[in-house]
């Protein structure tokens, strides 16, 4: 990652520059908390996709650092709204919005980075742009609500699951490096190939995400919060449909309580390991990421698409 971030170094210092600026506000309360958005940030995924997608496909401009400003700027608004839904504390290590200042300020100011991306974009006639993020926006959407619909009935196939997690996570990721390469080409075919190597990029993000739910070596103790939840990930779905009918009642029994105990928890990861539920859903993991790959190989080798394929392994071989 410090190798990536020092090819990147001028390009994301310039990124910063045109987020703050894109963020700053009249309003002493809101300007407070946009500083407090732009010290809390986290790893810069998604601008650094729109920089490398980029570089690999023309030079860098302001169009890209717009376009970054603007991933990013919609990707905070959904997690600000998502702590709120989730009624959660934390994020990254620091207070969420919600905890310092309410839910009614925290709605507010994902609306208020929400409308200011639409505001960049459109002030600049980055039309395309937009459009990739819009579609985005309302993928997402329909994603989180498609998710909580199928918990409540407990029918979610693989086929489903995929839907999912395609929406709600690769549809982001799949816009950066799409909003990258159109900002610095205008190459609609460019842009294509780009967009959907970004959705097996983001389909395999998730999996991986899902995995830290059981527990690895190499990741820590299990945590049981997608079960806690009530939200059916791919190793449990790969399991329900190949354990024993008594299993499988037990689990579907204990996955419905409002509350699981610590037993109840172990029982069901251990179930998952024991039938290959881990197992599979790191296989259909590295079958998203070859297909991404082979997607990289129209390209011509170059620092860019060198340091694009370490990121992309530095975010499925992450351990958090």
């Amino acid at each position: 990652m410090n190798e990536i971030k020092s090819f990147l170094k001028d390009d994301l210092k310039l990124f910063e520059e045109n987020f703050k600026i894109a963020v700053k506000s009249k309003v002493a309360l809101l300007d407070k908390i946009m500083q407090y958005v732009v010290r809390t940030k986290g790893k810069q995924l998604r601008p650094m996709f729109v920089l490398l997608a980029a570089k690999m496909n023309g030079e860098i401009n302001e169009k890209v650092f717009r376009a970054a400003s603007l991933i990013e700027l919609l990707h905070t608004a959904t997690l600000v709204h998502d702590d709120v839904v989730d009624d959660s504390n934390q994020r990254r290590g620091f207070f969420s919005i919600n905890a310092l200042w309410k839910n009614k300020i925290a709605v507010l100011v994902g609306d208020y980075l929400l409308s200011k991306g639409l505001l960049l974009s459109l002030g600049n006639k980055d039309f395309e742009i937009l459009e990739i993020l819009a579609e985005a926006v309302k993928d997402m959407a329909e994603g989180e609500l498609l998710q909580a619909e199928k918990a409540r009935k407990l029918d979610i196939t693989e086929e489903i699951y995929f839907d999912i997690i395609r929406c709600k996570t690769a549809s982001l990721i799949s816009s950066a490096f799409g909003a990258g390469a159109f900002a610095a080409s205008s190459d609609v075919n460019k842009t294509g190939i780009m967009r959907k190597f970004g959705e097996k990029v983001g389909i395999a993000f998730q999996i991986r995400d899902d995995l830290f739910d059981y527990g690895k070596a190499d990741v820590g103790k299990p945590t049981g919060n997608d079960i806690k939840e009530k939200k059916m990930t791919l190793p449990l779905i790969y399991t329900l449909q190949r354990c024993d009918s008594s299993t499988k009642q037990r689990i579907i029994s204990i996955f419905k309580k409002p509350s699981k105990n610590k037993n109840e928890l172990n029982y069901i990861i251990e179930t998952v390991v024991q039938n290959g539920g881990i197992h599979y859903a790191e296989t259909k993991m590295k079958e998203f990421i070859d297909e991404a790959f082979a997607l990289l190989e129209t390209y011509p080798d170059s620092a860019a698409k060198m340091h694009l394929t370490n990121l992309v392994k530095y975010t499925i071989e992450r351990t958090h």
